[in-house]
């Protein structure tokens, strides 16, 4: 390959080829006289794997990015300034080398073609030849949904003008990873938005941080607040890289998130005489070490978080979901927590007839200078229920106005675990017993029938536009987040980068009209999991006694009119 007088004076200049001088008064050419063997874009090919696999290859490129530390990816990319002009090929590519370069340096690399792990790499890598500096290379502008194959960019620097949200921070504290997406955050395809399955994967791109580290004593994204999911970015620009199944975007300016969504500091305003809420505890257990926190230190980060969200909802009656079924053990230390913080007898909790034999069971708090149990608590002896419901009527503790009955609920999870049959996933989206799920709707719906304005709340494991909750709108329940709620707020549980609603407050059909308002307060689905009760991977200075990443569940309330 030629080179030019300019890259040949800035070479000698940067006192690069001593070598190449001495060799050259022996007759033999320098390491930046030997050219290269093959373009990028050959290196590249035009499918998903390079056709020159375990071939050894030189090539010449501009280092566009440099990960070359230990903690990071042990390399560096090189993209060709003069691009080949084949949208089928990159231009990009990885070398898995330590030997030092800069951004901006045009090298001369010796190594072996491979994949590894869906990246086209040189490695191992014989010669990395520095052959001049201060090179620049602009980013291909780009956009989700992509309008080519992304194998047409790998290893490429890339910039994403558009603004980008946060969909999916899981594995945020652990890899250092972020779910991006155009157009807003990702819905579950099942909860009724109008999403796809193939259209929501078109919209994403993970963000990575350009690092093998796993739980860095310094989460990437974090500084100086927490990343919250749907918050945004805008003119990301980073490479194209590919592993562990997926591309992924190394970044070589550090991202700016804007706080587009600000954490609540309360619920919304829901009105009427009393609010009923429903929450997921994420595994309230006073047993150590089974499923809810280990240690007696996590628990007491634990429930600090649980009174922290409970004082916040401040609701009149609470269906709890996911607390350790231990008789009153569990739910009378949380009671009284509760009440230390709120006052001396505030809170009371209904006992469950029928708790059932899983280690968790549904629970039922109220308060009872508000409200008034009418009759006994009652329950199902139907083996449909892994979980059985808890149902209560309450009156106004003052007298007077109409009674309502709550109806307790956590449905069988979307966990394939032992499913078989009917219950095995169905490839509709629905996952794992969702017939289950659907015959435990039927036998609520069933159940509801003799009661006084039922209220089914809980988490029912099933999106809004699913069989179960369909069941259940067909037995004359109305959904009432779907009344009172935006549709863009209307999701109570992140998955797989995915928000939807599993938790539900539905009325039957002479109660309804008495829903005054209906909110999910969203403390818990847009945290990262660092910021929650464990302290396995999570850094001890994130961790606040506040309600935020109290539970993986938001809680969701209703108010009632019952004068």
């Amino acid at each position: 390959m030629r080179r030019t007088a300019a890259m040949i004076a800035s070479t000698l200049a940067a006192g690069l080829v001593t070598t190449a001088g001495a060799g050259a008064a022996r007759g033999e050419p320098g390491p930046c006289e030997t050219p290269a063997t093959h373009r990028i874009a050959q290196v590249q090919g035009q499918g998903a794997t390079t056709p020159l696999n375990g071939q050894t290859v030189r090539i010449e490129g501009v280092v566009t990015g440099d990960f070359q530390e230990a903690d990071r990816l042990k390399g560096f990319f090189v993209q060709d300034p003069a691009p080949d002009g084949d949208p089928r090929t990159s231009d990009g590519l990885f070398v898995y080398s330590t030997k030092e370069v800069a951004t901006g340096d045009r090298v001369l690399v010796t190594g072996k073609a491979v994949e590894y792990g869906g990246l086209t790499e040189l490695s191992p890598v014989s010669a990395v030849d520095v052959c001049g500096s201060g090179e620049t290379i602009e980013p291909v502008t780009v956009k989700l949904p992509p309008t080519q194959d992304p194998e047409s960019h790998e290893g490429m620097l890339l910039r994403y003008g558009q603004r980008l949200t946060a969909t999916e921070t899981y594995q945020l504290g652990r890899y250092g990873e972020v779910t991006l997406s155009s157009g807003g955050r990702l819905f579950q395809p099942t909860d009724g938005h109008g999403s796809t399955q193939a259209g929501n994967d078109r919209r994403r791109l993970l963000l990575d941080d350009g690092s093998t580290v796993q739980n860095p004593a310094e989460v990437p994204f974090t500084g100086p607040r927490s990343l919250r999911i749907g918050d945004t970015t805008t003119g990301l620009t980073g490479i194209l890289s590919q592993g562990f199944g997926g591309y992924r975007l190394q970044p070589t300016r550090a991202p700016h998130f804007a706080r587009t969504n600000p954490r609540p500091v309360r619920p919304a305003r829901v009105g009427g005489d009393v609010k009923v809420a429903a929450f997921n505890t994420l595994n309230w257990f006073t047993t150590l070490d089974v499923r809810g926190a280990d240690t007696a230190g996590e628990q007491e980060r634990q429930i600090a978080k649980l009174v922290a969200a409970l004082r916040g909802l401040d609701a009149d009656a609470v269906g709890l979901m996911e607390v350790e079924n231990n008789g009153d053990t569990a739910i009378k230390a949380l009671v009284d927590r509760l009440n230390a913080a709120v006052g001396a007898g505030t809170y009371s909790w209904i006992r469950h007839p029928n708790p059932g034999t899983d280690q968790i069971h549904v629970a039922l708090i109220y308060k009872s200078a508000r409200l008034a149990p009418s009759g006994p608590a009652r329950s199902s002896a139907d083996p449909v229920f892994d979980r059985p419901p808890l149902v209560q009527t309450f009156r106004l503790a003052s007298g007077g106005g109409v009674p309502f009955t709550m109806i307790v609920n956590h449905f069988k999870s979307k966990g394939c675990g032992e499913a078989t049959g009917p219950d095995l996933d169905q490839g509709d989206g629905q996952g794992c017993y969702n017939a289950r799920r659907v015959a435990q709707a039927r036998a609520i719906a069933a159940l509801s029938a003799g009661e006084r304005n039922p209220l089914v709340l809980g988490d029912l494991n099933a999106y809004t536009a699913e069989d179960p909750v369909r069941t259940l709108t067909s037995a004359g329940f109305a959904g009432q987040t779907e009344r009172f709620v935006r549709p863009e707020q209307r999701y109570s549980y992140v998955f797989d980068g995915q928000a939807g609603e599993l938790d539900h407050v539905l009325a039957g059909r002479e109660l309804s009209p008495r829903v005054s308002g209906a909110t999910i307060w969203h403390i818990n689905s847009d945290e990262p999991l660092i910021l929650d009760y464990n302290t396995e991977y999570n850094p001890p200075a994130l961790y606040r006694p506040d309600a935020y990443r109290s539970s993986d569940h938001d809680p969701v309330m209703v108010g009632l009119r019952l004068r």
